[in-house]
Formats: structure tokens, C-alpha cells, sequence
């Protein structure tokens, strides 16, 4: 096993690849092909994986809300999606 924290590791994983992770640990845990231990192993990297991408998607969120909308709830002008950076 490799030395890298997997907090940070994970905090690194883009959406795309977050998900398809995810979608390949449902896969395996539904066919049940694989022992009890191993089953509880990938499933708290997927319940990981679930909030990562989670808080992905309220970011990305909150940042068009707030390019789109004012305080006042009527449309603002255009900024880039980036210009928090």
C-alpha cells in the first residue's frame, strides 16, 4: 500500500473520474462477487467517493448561483466561472 493520504488523494480526483470509480464499486458490490472484508473496504472508499463528488456539485453550484443571481435574486452581470481563482 502506498504512503499517500488518501484524504488528500481524493481531494485531488476530479468529478469524471470520482464517479467512475464510484460507478465500478456499486458494479462490484452488486454482483457480490467479492468477500466480506473486501466489500466493506470498497464500500467506505464509495461512501468517500459519494460525498467527494457531493461537494463537488454544491461548489460548482453555488458558483453559477452566485454569477447568476444577486442578493436581490434578479440576474447579475457575467463573470467568468472561474474568477474565484
Amino acid at each position: 500500500m502506498s504512503a499517500t493520504d488518501p484524504a488528500n488523494e481524493l481531494a485531488a480526483l476530479p468529478f469524471e473520474k470520482a464517479m467512475a470509480e464510484l460507478e465500478e464499486i456499486v458494479t462490484r458490490l452488486e454482483k457480490g462477487s467479492v468477500t466480506l472484508e473486501d466489500s466493506i473496504l470498497i464500500y467506505e472508499r464509495g461512501e468517500a467517493l459519494r460525498k467527494h463528488c457531493e461537494r463537488l456539485l454544491q461548489s460548482a453550484e453555488m458558483r453559477i448561483e452566485k454569477i447568476t443571481l444577486g442578493a436581490d435574486g434578479a440576474p447579475t452581470g457575467v463573470t467568468p466561472l472561474d474568477a474565484d481563482d
